[in-house]
């Protein structure tokens, strides 16, 4: 009886033990299905991770690289900004000193424009002051021109000398006096007198040919404005141009008459004139 009892606990008890081991292994089944779920959503949720942190680090690639690119560019654009600032402060000074030489040589043109209307200006009294003082008898045989700025005197060789010679004659006297009170007043110009002659050939002891002549009659007047008349020898120059400078064609007797001539010419002292022409105004600064 007893050992039946005891079969009857041992049997119970491992029928329980047996129904524990049961619900324990459907326990960890289940608990193991769900970790293995568990587990392969980690994994999935790791992998796009992953993907995305390789996403992330291709993005930052990209950048890095643009970025790169960016500051290649800058670079770049600033030595070109440099270059053409630097370009633009060396044109700034060039159109700057041109702007200076521009305004310096519109006043040295003023200033010579002032001192050609100054010269003409005195060109004309002269002239006309000459002009009032000759009578009607001595313009027929004294011409008077101002051209480019010059005063010509042109004195006709029958009224100056005698006939075929360089000796002023008297009827000339009185021309030449008027003459000489202009140059004397005109302190400020130089005397040239020139001499022309015909192509007519010389043949007069000690005159070798037309340049002969010529000079000697330019002479003749030079000396007689100097020690008749008093003008200053230092003012005076003496030239022959013999047949060379013809007015006319020597082909007929009124052209020869024209050529045979003796020309005063007055201009402003050169030194003088070149030093007045220099005093241009300064630029300024």
């Amino acid at each position: 009886m007893r050992k039946n009892t005891l079969f009857i606990a041992i049997a119970a008890a491992l029928l329980m033990s047996s129904c524990a081991s049961k619900k324990e292994l459907v326990g960890c089944r289940e608990e193991n299905k769900s970790l293995t779920s568990s587990l392969q959503t980690t994994k999935e949720d790791l992998a796009g991770k992953n993907a995305r942190i390789a996403s992330l680090e291709e993005q930052q690639k990209g950048l890095q690289q643009a970025l790169k690119a960016a500051e290649q560019k800058y670079a770049k654009l600033q030595e070109s900004l440099d270059k053409s600032l630097t370009n633009a402060s060396q044109n700034n000074v060039s159109i700057e000193k041109l702007v200076d030489q521009i305004n310096e040589s519109n006043q040295y043109i003023r200033h010579l424009v002032e001192v050609k209307s100054k010269s003409d200006s005195l060109n004309m009294v002269l002239t006309n002051n000459l002009t009032r003082s000759l009578s009607k008898e001595e313009l027929k045989e004294v011409d008077v021109q101002v051209l480019k700025g010059v005063v010509y005197i042109s004195l006709a060789d029958n009224m100056l000398y005698k006939s075929g010679s360089y000796e002023i004659n008297d009827r000339a006297a009185e021309t030449l006096s008027k003459i000489a009170k202009i140059i004397t007043d005109y302190k400020d110009y130089d005397v040239l007198i020139e001499g022309n002659t015909d192509n007519v050939p010389i043949t007069r002891e000690n005159i070798r040919n037309n340049w002969d002549l010529s000079c000697l009659r330019a002479s003749s007047v030079v000396q007689a404005l100097q020690t008749k008349y008093g003008v200053d020898p230092k003012r005076l120059t003496a030239g022959g141009r013999g047949e060379y400078n013809p007015l006319q064609p020597n082909d007929t007797d009124l052209g020869k008459q024209r050529n045979r001539r003796t020309q005063i010419i007055i201009t402003p002292k050169l030194d003088e004139f070149m030093e007045l022409i220099g005093e241009a105004p300064e630029t300024e600064k």
